[in-house]
């Protein structure tokens, strides 16, 4: 980024940065970026802006040759951050979704040794944080997304958990094993290997119903041989789960990177869940996937047509009106107050800059929002404000700073 003149006037002139501030109507950071770093608000025609510049300066002294160069760059560079000295331009409307927004939300970003000290953070709280159910963000739909897993593991069914990348599916399946090591002393959690599971197996391997059948004796009966004919095996499986079954014992197969399925794989599915004891199920099966794996358990498609029928889906949703509660969370860990770190107007940007117009048809449709405010993409946009602000010496992240970083 490359400072204006205007920063090397304004300390000429003796006017401090605030002052310009408040007769602007606008932040002090929002004049930081402006002067320190040639970068424009958004929100504010540029062309207008200047002009109020000039007259508040021309009002103070300023000369005609010096207000002619206020808004030429000097020492143009790119900044250590890679942030480009263009300007951005507002529209008014949210930007469409695209593979360049959601790669720029999810690339990490990790606090800087001079952020955590400038906010007094003994550690990131955003890094490596979960390690115990304390750690876990619970809000009013994430708590019913932990109760449909629990009574499904408790009760049988076919449940999908569907989430974008960084919405939190890992830790929410941690913290369900967690849960059931606890409480649900009776439930046992059986997890094929997805090493190297692909949806084809001319990208990796793919998850077979063997597989599956290896994975629920290995765990429910770990001293037994798996039978070699091919039906013995399935009568053995049968037998285990009904005999653990009686004995008060439950049974969830949980299957991760569910998305990568092979269609085969799923049609079996819906003979794993028929297994039963009478008319009690004996497997209780969890499926967890990225957004994919909902479109493949539409009933459009014929082959999984009869899973898809009986596969209820649970969506974990952005994080919307729990964001400020989320900031909270996170850095009350650390023992920071999220006041002190960001301002509500900030909370407010950074949900705006989480949100995007994405159009359901052709060219002319109307658009509808969609938001990536999910926990990963929410840590590294504020982790990224948090630098900016550190290196402009701004006391908390405002909203002009989250829309710069």
């Amino acid at each position: 980024m490359a400072a204006l003149h205007l920063k090397q006037m304004l300390t000429q002139m003796g006017i401090r940065q605030k002052a310009l501030a408040a007769h602007l109507g606008i932040s002090g950071s929002a004049v930081n970026l402006l002067a320190g770093h040639g970068v424009w608000p958004r929100s504010i025609d540029r062309a207008a802006l200047q002009t109020r510049i000039r007259a508040y300066l021309t009002e103070r002294g300023a000369g005609a040759p010096a207000l002619a160069r206020l808004f030429h760059k000097q020492n143009a560079r790119r900044g250590n951050a890679g942030r480009s000295t263009a300007a951005p331009v507002s529209t008014g409307a949210a930007p469409s979704v695209g593979k360049k927004e959601t790669d720029m939300l999810l690339q990490k970003q990790t606090l800087t040794p001079e952020t955590r000290q400038h906010f007094g953070l003994a550690a990131d709280p955003f890094s490596h944080d979960v390690t115990q159910a304390g750690d876990v963000f619970v809000s009013k739909e994430v708590r019913y997304v932990r109760e449909t897993l629990w009574q499904h593991a408790r009760h049988g069914g076919l449940l999908a958990l569907v989430g974008e990348s960084g919405s939190g599916k890992s830790t929410l399946v941690a913290d369900f094993k967690d849960r059931l090591s606890r409480e649900g002393h009776d439930v046992l959690v059986i997890e094929p290997s997805v090493l190297y599971m692909e949806e084809n197996d001319a990208k990796g391997k793919t998850l077979k119903s063997a597989a599956l059948v290896q994975a629920i004796l290995a765990t429910a009966a770990p001293s037994q041989a798996p039978r070699r004919d091919a039906e013995a095996r399935a009568r053995q499986v049968h037998k285990v789960l009904t005999d653990g079954h009686r004995a008060g014992q439950r049974y969830v197969l949980l299957i991760e990177e569910a998305h990568c399925l092979p269609a085969a794989t799923l049609k079996h599915l819906k003979r794993f869940a028929e297994l039963k004891d009478g008319l009690a199920p004996l497997l209780a099966i969890v499926l967890v996937g990225q957004p994919e794996l909902r479109a493949r358990l539409s009933v459009t498609h014929a082959e999984v047509r009869e899973v898809a029928q009986r596969c209820d889906i649970v969506e974990l949703p952005p994080l919307g009106r729990a964001l400020a509660e989320y900031i909270q969370f996170k850095l009350a860990r650390v023992g920071a107050d999220a006041a002190q770190v960001i301002t509500k107007e900030g909370v407010d940007a950074l949900r705006e800059r989480l949100s995007f117009a994405r159009r359901a048809g052709g060219k002319g449709a109307p658009a509808d929002s969609v938001s990536m405010a999910y926990p990963l993409a929410v840590a590294n946009a504020l982790t990224a404000a948090m630098n900016l602000a550190a290196s402009l010496g701004a006391p908390v992240v405002d909203a002009d700073i989250v829309r710069e970083a």
